[in-house]
């Protein structure tokens, strides 16, 4: 395992894994950032709706990999989905995530 590994975890794995258990993608920049390219398949929920949106997400019950434009947005969604007890993760910018899908 290297130092990036140990302090980042391996994030292709745990994208591969959440893949694996149907995770839905859900992409937090604004619509008109979704509207100019995104994951094909992905879901548009702005960071400002999120927490608005944590009962309608539940009833997936699916793993969620987060992303935006460079993966700050993704990573605030991540913990907010985390702290109302969604299994999610921050997979990043939208771009390089798609790269790894």
């Amino acid at each position: 395992m290297g130092l990036f590994d140990f302090l980042f975890g391996n994030k292709t794995k745990k994208i591969q894994d959440f893949k694996s258990r149907g995770a839905i993608i859900v992409d937090v920049r604004s619509r008109s950032e979704y509207e100019s390219g995104a994951i094909p398949g992905s879901k548009n929920i702005p960071l400002q709706n999120i927490s608005s949106k944590i009962g309608e997400i539940k009833i997936w019950n699916k793993p969620v990999i987060a992303c935006c434009a460079s993966g700050m947005r993704s990573a605030s969604a991540a913990g907010i989905l985390k702290s109302n007890g969604i299994e999610a993760m921050n997979g990043g910018g939208w771009f390089s995530l798609s790269k790894k899908l």
